[in-house]
């Protein structure tokens, strides 16, 4: 029987140890623009490694999963980083592990709101895309260059989402 993953809410702390929220930070707001833009400045980096990787810029659309959701695998980008922030305002799931020698770690899932993006750091498992409810559009930042920078593991013993 797959072991269930309890929710967590997204906060800055608990996904450190994954990459950065990214999320309005009053402390990086500067006015722009004659003062009529607030900038919130520099909330996460992009890593592109290799001689001719490029940061690129895509849009996903994210069909909603059903729920109880079974995770049964997990991916990791090697040479590259990879973000994403809602443009719909819904809430989404981001689903994430800690590297046990070379594979993932027992997931553990964050609850995001729909103005929350994260930006996993190159290296580090996640789960693809989970969309809560409503097919959901995605801003994405991610890596274009040579090499495989997608590595995929199936779990042997899957885990449980019962409901968002």
């Amino acid at each position: 029987m797959a072991e269930k993953l309890e929710i967590q809410p997204l906060t800055q702390e608990a996904f450190a140890p994954f990459g950065t929220v990214i999320e309005a930070d009053p402390a990086s707001m500067r006015y722009i623009n004659g003062g009529t833009t607030e900038r919130y400045h520099a909330l996460a980096e992009a890593e592109a490694v290799g001689e001719d990787a490029k940061v690129i810029i895509n849009l996903f659309r994210g069909t909603p999963r059903a729920f109880p959701y079974t995770v049964d695998m997990m991916e990791r980008h090697p040479f590259g980083s990879q973000s994403f922030s809602p443009l719909d305002d819904r809430p989404w799931l981001v689903v994430v592990a800690e590297d046990e020698g070379g594979k993932p770690g027992k997931p553990k899932v964050f609850r995001a709101g729909g103005r929350q993006g994260v930006n996993y750091r190159r290296n580090v498992w996640h789960h693809p895309l989970i969309a809560v409810g409503a097919v959901s559009d995605f801003l994405v930042v991610d890596r274009l260059g040579g090499g495989v920078n997608l590595e995929e593991f199936f779990l042997e013993e899957p885990f449980v989402i019962e409901k968002p």
